[in-house]
C-alpha cells in the first residue's frame, strides 16, 4: 500500500492507497517540537484506527509546507516502514507546466492539489484549499499554472480579532443564524463565514473576467465544506484532492 502525506500548518493528513483506492483517511495535529519517535506513535496509531496496519505500507509520498515537520515526518516513516519516503520538491516529476515568476517558490501543497484537480475535472480550472491559509490557485485551458491568491485562513482571522482586541471572545466557526447578526456572537460569525464565501464568489468572478472564461471550480481543506454551500458560485468539494495528486505525482516517479 501507498502512504500519501500532506503536511499543514495545523493538520496533517494520511491517505492509505490500494493502487488507485483511497482505503482511509486520518488527521494528526502538526507540532514542530514533536520527535520522529512521537510522529511515529501518532502514525501507527492514526492507520490502526481505522483497520489498517503500518506493515502493509510499502511507500510513501510526502507534501509539506512545514520543512521541520517534514524531516521528523520522514524518519517516523522510515521507522514505521523501512522505506524512504519520495519529498514533493524540485527534481520530483509532477506532468504540472507552472508559469508562475518562480516556480520553485510554489507550495507542495498547491501542486498537488493541481495535479489532483488536471486528473480529475475539466480545464480551466480554479482550485480552493481552505486550511490555515485560504488559496486559490489557476489553471488555464491548457492546465497550465497562471498562479492564485492567498488569504488569511477563518482560523487566523478569528485569532487575530480575538486577541487583537479588548472585547471580541473567541467564537465556534460556524454560519451564525442570519448575515445581519444581533449580538457579538453572530456578528463575528457572520463576517467570518459569509465573508468567506463572498470574498470566495468575488475572487472567483475576477479571476474568471480575467482570464476571459468560465471554470470549474472546486474546493478542498478541512473546512471548505462548511463553506461551499454558502457560495453563490458553483463549487465542487472533494476532500481528498490533495492526496489523489500525490498518489499521481508518486505514480510518475515509479
Amino acid at each position: 500500500m501507498l502512504l500519501a502525506i500532506d503536511i499543514g500548518n495545523t493538520n496533517i493528513t494520511l491517505g492509505l492507497f490500494d493502487d488507485s483506492v483511497l482505503k482511509a483517511t486520518a488527521r494528526i495535529a502538526t507540532d514542530i517540537g514533536k520527535t520522529p519517535d512521537q510522529y511515529a506513535v501518532d502514525i501507527k496509531g492514526a492507520v490502526e484506527l481505522h483497520g489498517e496496519e503500518v506493515s502493509q505500507v510499502e511507500d510513501c509520498i510526502i507534501s509539506s509546507v512545514v520543512p521541520a515537520v517534514c524531516s521528523s515526518i520522514s524518519s517516523a516513516v522510515t521507522l514505521l516502514c523501512d522505506t524512504v519516503p519520495l519529498v514533493l520538491g524540485p527534481g520530483v516529476k509532477t506532468g504540472l507546466n507552472i508559469k508562475i515568476d518562480n516556480p520553485s517558490q510554489l507550495g507542495a501543497d498547491l501542486v498537488a492539489g493541481a495535479v489532483g484537480a488536471l486528473s480529475e475535472y475539466t480545464m480551466p480550472c480554479i482550485v480552493i484549499d481552505m486550511g490555515t491559509a485560504t488559496t486559490l490557485s489557476v489553471l488555464d485551458k491548457d492546465g497550465v499554472f497562471l498562479g492564485g491568491s492567498i488569504a488569511a485562513g477563518m482560523g487566523l482571522t478569528l485569532k487575530a480579532l480575538n486577541q487583537g482586541t479588548a472585547a471580541l471572545p473567541a467564537v465556534n466557526i460556524a454560519p451564525s443564524r442570519s448575515v445581519i447578526g444581533t449580538n457579538t456572537t453572530d456578528c463575528i460569525q457572520s463576517g467570518l463565514v459569509y465573508g468567506t464565501a463572498a470574498m470566495l464568489d468575488g475572487l472567483i468572478e475576477r479571476m474568471e473576467e480575467e482570464l476571459g472564461y468560465s471554470t470549474t471550480v472546486v474546493a478542498t481543506g478541512g473546512l471548505s465544506k462548511e463553506i461551499v454551500p454558502l457560495c453563490r458560485k458553483d463549487i465542487i468539494y472533494n476532500e481528498n484532492l490533495l492526496l489523489d495528486g500525490l498518489r499521481i505525482i508518486y505514480e510518475k516517479n515509479n
